[in-house]
Formats: C-alpha cells, structure tokens, sequence
C-alpha cells in the first residue's frame, strides 16, 4: 500500500507539471497574437435646417392660343393668301373668298335704302297735307289714321334696309379673311376652287407660341401629403398662386424662362386622380414647341427641419434605403431611411434621421450591423462641400 500511495503521487505531480506547462503555452501564443483593430469609419453628424422644396413633375406644352380660322360665309375660295407653317402676324390676310356675290348684295341693300328713304319722305308729305284737312272735314279720320301707318311703316321700311346693308357689308368684309392673332400659321386644308361654308369648314389654325403654356397633372396622393405637410408646418407654402416654375428638357438642358402659375384646376381630373395645373413661359425665340413634353421644377415652397446627408451614405437594401449609423456605444447599426428627393450632392432625408445622428459616409465596405468602430469627422471634397451638415 505504501509504494502504491507513493506512486499515484508522482502521477499527480507529473500531471500537474503538463498542465501547467499546457497553460503556459497557450499564454504565450495567446500574447504573440496581434489584437484586431477596430475599424476607422468617417462620419457626418446631421443637423436640420430650412432648404428649398421643389418637387418635379412631367409636363407637355402647349400654345397659349390655338385659333381656328373658319369662313364666316359661304362661297367659293379664290386665293390662299399665306405662306403655310410661317409666322403671321395678326391682320395678316390669310384667304379670298369670291368677293362678287357679296358687293352685288352691298349694291342691292343701298338701292333698298334709297328706295325706304324716297318712300318716308312720300309718307311725311302726305301726312302733313292730310291733317289741315281733318280740321275742314276734307278727309275722314281713317285718311288721317293711313297716312300716320304709312309713315311709321315706312320710317321701320328704311331701318330694315339699313340692317340689311349692315350684313350685307359684314359678309363683303369676310370674303377677305384675315389673321385674329399673331402666331404660327398650319398648313391650310382647303385650296383655290373649293366651296367652303359658312362657320363649319376648318381653314387651318393659328397657334400664339409666345407665351406658352405647359400644362402638369399632379397625383392625388402628392397633394394629400404635400397638404398634411403644410398643416404641420414642416413645408413652409406663400399660396398657389406665387408659385414659380423652372424647366428642363428631356436632354437634360435648362430652359433660361421662368414661369408663373396661372391656373390651378378647382377639381380632381377622374380618370386620372390628378390636379391640372398650368404654369405660363415666355417663348421669344420658338424654343418651346405645342406637344412637347418637359420636367417642371416648382420653386417657392421651403421644408422646415430638413435633413439632408451625401448620396454617398445612402444604400439600397431589399427592404429600400438604407444607412449605417453610429451610436452611443460606438457601434454600427442600419437604419431604415425615406429619401425624397436630391439637392446637389445630397439626399434629402424624409424619415429616419434625426439631428444628432451619425452617419458613416466612408468605411461602408468594411463594416457589418453591431460591430465597434472608431468614428473620425468626414472632409467631404470641394465637390460635395455643403453647410447644412456639421461634421
């Protein structure tokens, strides 16, 4: 038993000496591994403040004043008087029509005067030698009763001729139909020979190009929140009506212009669940042309308590919009973003982000949610330079 005793404890003291030689292994490859850094990331830390609010909508322009040139009566066409497509000016003559007929009637409707005027003072003569001879029972009463109809029917005769040389004047002046504005001019749809009739056959059209008119229908869901945003006063609005409009084109150039709004439909378009506004463009030099579809930048409006952040910050996840931000305890976290709308360089940030918040601009690649970082100030570039970011 004694040597048995002995033995189990130099197994225990050699066991030890290997765990404690274990340990002290493990302790020196532990010491000569590197510590893992924490990540550098630059950040902004995002402050609100009032910016411009100037939501853009497809439009189509449109002349300002289309006018339809139609006879105002009924004959044969004997000359187009106009180049088709060109700049009229307004007086211009634009079409002949076979003016013979109608002097013939102008002759006929002074003749009818003449005859309405020889007929009154007939009626006055015999009026006035009727009357002394009421008084001497010359003549009956009824003589007297006549010769009063008479002049009263002809003193209506010669108003009536009148009249009739009134229309008959008007229609020789229409045989020679001229421009009611300046504009541009269409081709013309009739030509010499055709019998046209009064106020139905469409000779051509006349466009006024300058100003013009661009025309934008605006969703139903866009004016309930824009709404809600005044009434909260996050969107500072001076009235419908001072409202300001810039254009683009579809190539990307700003039209020089600014536009005023003019119109403002009372009622919601159905078919479409849109508000038709009409916004109204000086065109001197035919940039603009009838049909034309552009972008429309309404100016005026200003958001209150805006947040703004580089599009660089901003990624796209399968949930939408994203952003890593920094929190108290030094580590990364997603936070879910609403971006509206651009300005320079910047997103404009509806919901998400408070002021306060530190979002990560570099760094993005080599971060994960929940990780600790080390946040350092982003120098954003000339570039992308702003004053409504604190850094």
């Amino acid at each position: 038993m004694g040597k048995d005793h002995q033995s189990m404890r130099y197994v225990v003291v050699g066991l030890a000496f290997v765990a404690m030689a274990v340990s002290a292994a493990c302790r020196q490859e532990a010491d000569s591994m590197p510590v893992q850094p924490v990540s550098q990331v630059e950040v902004v830390t995002v402050q609100t403040q009032t910016v411009p609010d100037e939501p853009e909508f497809i439009g189509q322009a449109e002349a300002s004043r289309p006018v339809e040139i139609r006879p105002q009566v009924t004959g044969i066409l004997k000359a187009v008087l106009y180049p088709e497509g060109r700049d009229v000016k307004k007086g211009d003559r634009l079409y002949q029509i076979e003016p013979i007929p109608f002097k013939a009637a102008v002759a006929s409707a002074k003749a009818k005067i003449a005859q309405a005027e020889a007929r009154v003072v007939q009626a006055k003569q015999d009026l006035a030698r009727v009357k002394p001879l009421l008084a001497e029972q010359a003549v009956s009463q009824k003589d007297v009763d006549d010769a009063v109809a008479e002049q009263l029917s002809s003193n209506a005769a010669l108003e009536g001729a009148h009249a009739d040389l009134i229309k008959a004047q008007f229609d020789l002046d229409n045989t020679l139909i001229t421009a009611p504005i300046s504009g541009i001019i269409e081709r013309s749809r009739y030509y010499e020979g055709r019998l046209v009739s009064a106020q139905t056959d469409l000779l051509t059209m006349i466009h006024r190009v300058d100003p013009m008119y661009v025309v934008v229908n605006v969703p139903e869901l866009f004016i309930l929140q824009r709404r809600r945003d005044i009434e909260a006063k996050r969107i500072t609005h001076p009235g419908d009506y001072k409202l300001r409009g810039r254009l683009t084109f579809m190539d990307g150039t700003v039209y020089p212009e600014e536009g005023v709004l003019d119109l403002l439909e009372p009622g919601l378009r159905t078919e479409t669940s849109s508000r038709q506004i009409r916004v109204t463009f000086s065109n001197p030099n035919r940039t603009l042309l009838p049909g034309q579809f552009v972008k429309v930048r309404f100016t005026g409006d200003t958001k209150t308590d805006a947040v703004l952040i580089p599009q660089r910050a901003v990624m796209q996840g399968p949930q939408g919009p994203f952003v890593y931000v920094v929190n108290p305890d030094e580590k990364v976290e997603i936070r879910e973003v609403t971006a509206s709308d651009w300005k320079g360089s910047q997103w404009i940030i509806d919901r998400g982000l408070h002021a306060g918040d530190r979002v990560v601009v570099n760094g993005l690649m080599k971060i994960g949610p929940g990780e600790p970082v080390k946040a350092v100030p982003w120098v954003a570039a000339n570039t992308e330079n702003s004053t409504n970011i604190s850094h």
